[in-house]
């Protein structure tokens, strides 16, 4: 009898690492297809220019009914770098954040050498203070065309101004779960998840082996 209750019970701590495993990958995922922002989105009809300084979230972007309206919020987009010598690229999908109707990306750079983007006349400045891959925050003009923008590199000694073109793809906007990092966070929350049930099955087993050597229960 004693050993047939504790099948029961591993078997029970067995779904229950299973369950816990499945509900914190959903959880953590908070997937959301491109149809469900689509039906979150409210269209603001807003335009014109957003007039903070010119080292942050400034400058002409474009409005919300560029991109089907999205609310304000942190989404992900696709983006393809094109110009220059072909070997620097961006990190895609990246962070689309839409601010008061108005559409801006961060642009993470293959390289650290990149000192300041140049759009549309206004100058953003290089964000990441620790060393790492040069990273802007810059207004999105447009979707699903070129975009024209120039970067500053000192990858060759004296400070050089190189033409590109980013496209950032409407069709691809989706929930900020998608993001590389976001995605990373998510391991690290299944993995403790995992650690956590496989901790609890572990110590239940051990208290059943204990219980046999000892006699108890039989």
């Amino acid at each position: 009898m004693g050993k047939r209750i504790d099948r029961k019970v591993r078997a029970a701590l067995r779904r229950v690492f299973l369950v816990t495993v499945l509900i914190a990958g959903q959880t953590a995922a908070g997937m959301m297809t491109h149809e469900d922002v689509k039906a979150a989105s409210a269209s603001s009809g807003k335009d014109g220019q957003a007039t903070e300084g010119s080292s942050g979230m400034d400058g002409q972007a474009a409005s919300a009914s560029s991109a089907g309206g999205l609310a304000d919020g942190r989404y992900a987009v696709d983006v393809v770098l094109s110009g220059g010598s072909g070997k620097a690229s961006v990190e895609s999908p990246t962070l689309l954040e839409v601010k008061d109707g108005k559409y801006f990306a961060q642009i993470t750079w293959s390289s650290s050498n990149y000192d300041y983007m140049i759009v549309e006349g206004e100058t953003y400045y290089n964000e990441n203070a620790d060393g790492g891959n040069s990273m802007f925050q810059i207004p999105v003009l447009a979707f699903d065309e070129e975009m024209p923008v120039i970067a500053d590199t000192v990858a060759m000694g004296a400070p050089h101004e190189i033409q590109y073109t980013l496209h950032f793809y409407s069709d691809s906007v989706g929930s900020e779960s998608s993001l590389p990092r976001e995605g990373a966070k998510r391991v690290l929350i299944m993995a403790a998840c995992i650690i956590v049930a496989g901790g609890i099955l572990n110590y239940f087993t051990n208290k059943r082996r204990k219980r046999d050597y000892s006699g108890a229960g039989r």
